[in-house]
Formats: C-alpha cells, structure tokens, sequence
C-alpha cells in the first residue's frame, strides 16, 4: 500500500517519544505534529532531521483502512493496544 498524499494520521494519531524539529519531547498521541503542513504533508520528509521512527512507518490497509478518517480511527485503536 502507498500512503494516501495528504492524510496525515500517522501524524497525528498516535504518540511519538523521539524529538522531532520544534517538538524537543515528541508529541502525545492525537497531539497534530508541528511539521505537518496545512496540507497535511510533512515538512521534513527525506530530510535527515526527520525522526527514524517516521521514516520507518509504512502504510499498510491494517493501520491506514480506506481513507483518512479510519486510518486516524485505526491508529489510534493502535495506539490505545500499544500504549505502556
């Protein structure tokens, strides 16, 4: 699966413990991360500063569904599943 240009969930649902530019602590989950453009696209994407974690996700149906709704529906049910 290719990720939906323009979606954004995985920038926004779940939580992310590693510093990301502007976010020294990372974010909480369903906290919108302050890279994500109005546009829903990140700003740092392909750049090194651009958390490992981040480059590291990849979209798949199980986590991203059908469209942005449900993919910010999923993970955050992952995200609930996951959390310590």
């Amino acid at each position: 699966m290719k990720c939906r240009e323009g979606c954004g969930a995985c920038c926004i649902a779940p939580s992310i413990s590693s510093p990301i530019p502007g976010m020294p602590n990372g974010k909480a989950a369903g906290e919108r991360c302050v890279q994500l453009s109005a546009e829903n696209l990140c700003s740092i994407f392909g750049k090194a500063q651009r958390p490992a974690v981040c480059s590291a996700f990849a979209a798949d149906v199980e986590v991203c569904g059908s469209s942005n709704d449900e993919a910010i529906k999923l993970l955050g049910w992952w995200e609930q599943m996951t959390a310590a």
